[in-house]
């Protein structure tokens, strides 16, 4: 193709395939947490973002205090970072939920624009605190490097790190929602809020316990992206559209749905990149979703809820 011999080609793909599934880890973070909260919940969270740019930033922290207070540890922050990331956004959602969100159920105009609000506040304060300059943490030695499968293919260790971290997560939440209690009031109240609260299940501490976890989720997502990408005050609005997107396309409430939607959005838009312009792979891609949601509007997988 072009001026590109086969074997160049075969190693083009295929790195920029492995920089796809580095998207499609950070992307299918954001879009689990989203997931959870928009098809659990019916609660269109604009600030979703800015979650992640608190995991991020929170990682951020803790790798200049480490390096400042504790530099003997540093092979070992980001382990914690990633622990603290969900901890610090989990617990600003669930005190967001408590404060606002609990006000808004079944009005999704006004969650839209109260997060939305909430996103620009947020943005706002990480200016304030940390500037408007983009920030990035010192990564550990055993983050850094390349792996060479080959002699003419370079995949980057922290790449890998962070696949295997979003498969683990992925599985936790799919234990979670699927083989646990609290999972099932989840689900319960999804499908009936009035039954479940017949039955015995708080559905306000369910409300609240799923919003933080769906936010604590998108603080892992920040601790991810930071191995991939500096920090800035509206890095996580850039991130919101294909979130939804991710969401929308593999059918709200579908874990398997989101996770094909999150792998097929980032491989194609980290392959077209490479050919053309960022910003024509993305209107490419984004025509392409429009057509297919206009055939099946319900996305790829729908959930099947009764009402």
């Amino acid at each position: 193709m072009g001026d590109f011999s086969l074997q160049e080609l075969t190693s083009i793909l295929a790195m920029q395939g492995f920089v796809g599934i580095s998207l499609f880890s950070v992307l299918l973070l954001m879009a689990l947490g989203l997931a959870i909260i928009f098809g659990q919940m019916g609660v269109i969270n604009m600030a979703h973002g800015e979650f992640m740019a608190m995991g991020a930033y929170t990682t951020y922290l803790l790798s200049v205090m480490t390096q400042t207070y504790f530099p003997e540890l540093m092979n070992y922050y980001f382990l914690i970072a990633i622990v603290a990331s969900f901890i610090v956004a989990g617990s600003f959602g669930y005190l967001t939920e408590y404060v606002l969100i609990r006000h808004l159920y079944k009005r999704p105009l006004d969650t839209l624009l109260a997060t939305w609000g909430l996103s620009l506040i947020m943005q706002q304060s990480f200016r304030s605190f940390f500037g408007a300059r983009e920030v990035s943490p010192t990564l550990p030695d055993w983050l850094m490097g390349s792996w060479m499968p080959t002699d003419s293919i370079f995949i980057p260790i922290n790449g890998m790190f962070v696949l295997g971290l979003t498969g683990f997560v992925t599985l936790g939440v799919f234990l979670l929602m699927y083989r646990s209690a609290w999972g099932l009031n989840v689900r319960a109240t999804t499908q009936n809020r009035v039954m479940s609260g017949a039955v015995g299940i708080n559905t306000k501490r369910v409300d609240r316990l799923t919003f933080a976890l769906g936010c604590g989720i998108a603080g892992i997502a920040g601790a991810a992206f930071t191995t991939i990408a500096s920090t800035g005050p509206t890095s996580g609005s850039l991130y919101i559209v294909d979130t939804f997107m991710v969401v929308v396309f593999g059918g709200a409430a579908s874990l398997f749905g989101t996770i094909a939607s999150a792998f097929t959005i980032a491989q194609a838009q980290s392959i077209l990149e490479f050919f053309i312009s960022s910003s024509m792979a993305k209107v490419l891609t984004l025509l392409t979703l429009i057509i297919i949601l206009m055939i099946r509007p319900e996305g790829l997988f729908s959930s099947k809820v009764r009402k």
